[in-house]
């Protein structure tokens, strides 16, 4: 069966254990060193949270899992300690913000601070403490990995001798694809509607200060923040992470702890009413309600009547279609990167099932090329709007060839070339490093024996 080579990187689960079986009595699992890589030990544990922390992400775990997770493991060490030799540099700064990331990561899939260190036994702090080691040295491993195949490039002539190889028989089938793009208008509500939602959100504030209701019950009763809603609008966030709405974000950090703010205004969301429960330095814990102040058909058709001149200007060749989303949208992923929608690796070729229910109805009877008309539809955020959307392609469904997947199968053929670049440096570089592999270990998984140095005998 045909597969893409992949360049090996270890996948150690970032907080050891801290999430395993949760709700679930913990099972003590017997340790031991698997491997040591010069200086350095890698563990059973590691590996065995690693497939647990895999099999959590939803992929489907093979029976050769701890061979191959070991295998990944011995090469990250051996990038590692090479790039410590070479001064690789890694800063601090990068090291403290991916634990940062991490950690925000599993306090969104756990629902609250608390409960991540409930689960962990241990305070954020001590859980950053005790991670920085690992991602400090799988970073200078993805450090000494660019090194070594950074600079490789593919061909025109390569790219097709690797598709050639393929059984035909094995060609991966592609279902549909479509580029899309779209121009969209947020109409502002009017300024009664806003002053309305604005004395409704002081109405909030003045029940939860003199105690007739928490902000959590009122969160739940009126925010229409669906990410937050159920849990009473909770949040924990980050000064420093960008995604964040920077007026939301700016008025949550000049907050004291237990303070409510006034209603924060948002041209991207509506209106927040944010408490602040607790504050550490950078990071908070916040809740918030939000109020998304509806349009009326007046300005729905102001938006509709705007967006037909644009659509006439497209249609007619004067104005091309990013060039309009560029000038006219307040979408802000069409105004500033694309026009396009973009799918989870940043290309501009997506598949049905990513795309809302009111689109799909809409492409369903377009023609590929067409601009369709203004059509009101509904945000992910409930916020009303005007768009109209251009079907640029359309893909059959089909096997894999060159015409329609050039591009895919040149990243597939780059990344073999990668591989094999990396695996002669290893052979290389390997036999220059002492390894010494778990005697059972090296049994079991033949390309995991092969590492070891030839005057260990194993352990």
């Amino acid at each position: 069966m045909f597969h893409t080579r992949k360049i090996l990187t270890a996948f150690f689960l970032f907080f050891t254990g801290i999430v395993a079986a949760q709700g679930q009595p913990k099972k003590a699992v017997a340790d031991k060193i698997i491997a040591v890589v010069g200086d350095r030990i890698i563990l059973y544990s590691d590996i065995k949270n690693s497939i647990s922390d895999l099999a959590r992400q939803g992929v489907a775990i093979p029976d050769s899992a701890e061979c191959q997770i070991t295998e990944q493991a011995i090469v990250s060490k051996v990038l590692m300690l090479q790039a410590e030799k070479d001064s690789l540099p890694v800063t601090d700064e990068e090291i403290e913000a991916e634990l940062d990331q991490k950690v925000r990561y599993y306090i969104n899939q756990m629902g609250s601070q608390q409960a991540l260190e409930d689960v962990a036994g241990k305070t954020v702090y001590q859980i950053k403490d005790d991670a920085r080691e690992s991602v400090r040295e799988r970073k200078l491993a993805e450090a000494m990995q660019q090194k070594i195949v950074g600079g490789v490039k593919i061909t025109p002539t390569e790219v097709r001798n690797f598709f050639e190889r393929i059984p035909k028989d094995s060609l991966p089938f592609f279902e549909t694809e479509l580029e899309i793009g779209q121009v969209v208008i947020y109409p502002k509500a009017s300024h009664d509607l806003e002053q309305y939602i604005v004395s409704e959100m002081n109405n909030y504030k003045r029940q939860v200060e003199t105690k007739l209701a928490t902000f959590d019950q009122l969160a739940k009763r009126y925010s229409e923040d669906p990410g937050s809603k159920d849990r009473g609008g909770d949040y924990q966030i980050n000064r420093n992470e960008k995604t964040w709405d920077p007026a939301f974000l700016s008025a949550s950090f000049r907050l004291k702890n237990g303070e409510i703010s006034a209603p924060v205004k948002s041209d991207k969301f509506g209106y927040f009413l944010i408490q602040m429960v607790e504050r550490k330095g950078d990071d908070a814990h916040v809740r918030l309600i939000l109020r998304v102040p509806p349009v009326t058909d007046a300005e729905l058709n102001l938006a509709i009547s705007k967006l037909d001149s644009v659509r006439s200007k497209v249609v007619a060749g004067t104005l091309g279609f990013n060039e309009a989303a560029s000038k006219y949208s307040n979408d802000e992923a069409a105004k500033f990167s694309s026009a396009f929608i973009l799918n989870r690796e940043g290309a501009p070729y997506v598949t049905i099932d990513q795309l809302d229910k009111d689109m799909v109805a809409m492409i369903g009877k377009m023609k590929v090329g067409d601009v369709s008309a203004p059509v009101i539809f509904t945000s992910d955020q409930g916020k009303k709007g005007v768009r109209i959307v251009y079907l640029k392609s359309r893909s059959e469904p089909h096997r894999m060839n060159l015409r329609d997947d050039y591009s895919k199968i040149s990243q597939m053929a780059l990344e073999e070339k990668k591989g094999i670049v990396l695996d002669k440096w290893l052979r290389e570089r390997i036999p220059t490093y002492y390894i010494m592999v778990d005697n059972a270990a090296a049994a079991d998984c033949p390309k995991v024996q092969k590492f070891a140095s030839s005057d260990s005998k194993g352990f």
